[in-house]
């Protein structure tokens, strides 16, 4: 919903629905702290006397004027987000009001709204028309001669940019297990087997998508809650769960680029650990665009450590940008590592010659996912169209890890 409109709707609270509602309000302060903040998402728990409210609505106050914010409950209806629109500077304060109510139906939805829809094959997210990207939850079979072992589900491909060009590859001739943005393992071992979720063409391990918990549309989010299973391949018996895994992932589109972020919680199924063996990959992965493939500066990475294709490979990183042209016109993402995941600053597998990378803390040494302990990793994509930004890529890592402090007041 565009501001203008938004203020001609609610240019007086006599538009809220409810009159009796209005008087329930509660103010809220958004604290910068010490970065600049310009779009940046933000979260709060609804007050306990909002709290049965069947919709609220969030005013921006600017000197005295009020202009309503777009704002949206998360599933469970405890906690409300929106955007801090334009430039809150470092150490300034901006104050809402947050009421009962709910938009008039004449209201139309804005360019930020997320749509999704589910064919029953793969949840499909949109903006304004546009399409973001698209989660597999049907079984996805490699181009040409037909081949099980490269069948996959429960993945993220395409991903386009803002302006609508493919910045992923799936099923790439030369890596066919390689599937857009996927999350296995390679080198470890499981009840003293050698197990690899990462080369299919092994026949030892596999991922596949078990449930689709939950998927939204919303005015400043679209999510999705689904669930995954590691298989053991080679157990006595049969195929074994070695872990199960959940991703929450919500989608922001903002402006001229959007975000979207990544939860991954694993937990082991069993007594026995997976344990993970120290390697160069496995994790977190990203292929990149069929465009960029290929040695020299098809693709190239830079990471917030200043480090290239050159010398970026085994280095650590807060964030790093996969960049390069596609269809004449140059596009790029940075994928930002949240200062909570183990063994942060992860190190990084950077290829050489191919556009693929991988967050990838196996190379510094073993570790084990055990049952009761969950491995949670966290992981926002910042898509945009044109050429890399060192400066943007820093303050969405600064918002990400240090996001502004919210009061209610």
């Amino acid at each position: 919903m565009t501001r203008k409109l938004l203020s001609v709707c609610l240019g007086s609270l006599a538009l809220v629905r409810s009159a009796a509602l209005d008087a329930q309000t509660v103010g809220l302060e958004v604290d910068a702290g010490r970065f600049d903040r310009i779009n940046t998402p933000v979260s709060v728990e609804v007050p306990k006397s909002l709290r049965g409210a069947a919709a609220l609505i969030i005013l921006r106050d600017d000197g005295g004027v009020k202009h309503p914010v777009e704002v949206q409950r998360d599933a469970s209806g405890s906690t409300i987000h929106w955007i801090v629109r334009d430039k809150l500077a470092a150490g300034s304060k901006r104050s809402y009001t947050l009421m009962a109510g709910e938009l008039p139906k004449s209201a139309k939805p804005g360019a930020s709204y997320i749509e999704c829809t589910n064919d029953g094959s793969a949840l499909l997210f949109r903006s304004g028309g546009r399409r973001l990207l698209q989660y597999n939850t049907a079984i996805v079979k490699p181009p040409g001669k037909p081949d099980p072992l490269y069948d996959r589900s429960g993945y993220i491909h395409p991903v386009w940019t803002p302006s609508g060009r493919v910045m992923t590859n799936d099923f790439p001739p030369a890596h066919k297990h390689h599937h857009g943005i996927w999350f296995p393992w390679t080198n470890t071992t499981f009840e003293g087997r050698k197990v690899d979720f990462w080369n299919s063409k092994k026949a030892e391990g596999r991922i596949e998508h078990t449930g689709l918990d939950t998927f939204g549309a919303g005015s400043v989010f679209g999510w999705f809650r689904v669930g995954h299973r590691f298989l053991d391949l080679k157990a006595p018996g049969g195929p074994k769960a070695v872990l199960s895994e959940s991703w929450d992932v919500r989608i922001y589109a903002i402006d001229d680029y959007y975000l979207f972020d990544i939860v991954s919680v694993q937990n082991a199924v069993t007594d026995a650990p997976l344990e993970l063996k120290k390697y160069r990959y496995g994790g977190m992965g990203f292929r990149g665009s069929g465009q960029w493939e290929g040695p020299g500066d098809n693709c190239k990475f830079l990471t917030s450590e200043g480090k290239t294709r050159k010398d970026g490979h085994a280095t650590t990183a807060r964030w790093c940008e996969v960049y390069g042209i596609i269809d004449g016109a140059p596009a790029g993402t940075t994928i930002l590592c949240h200062p909570s995941n183990f063994r942060f600053p992860q190190n990084m597998r950077i290829h050489p010659s191919e556009p693929f990378f991988n967050w990838s803390p196996c190379q510094a040494g073993d570790f084990k996912i055990e049952k009761g302990k969950p491995y949670v990793s966290r992981y926002r994509y910042y898509v945009h169209d044109g050429d890399v930004d060192a400066k943007v890529s820093e303050r969405l890592w600064n918002d990400y890890a240090s996001p502004p402090k919210v009061t209610v007041k």
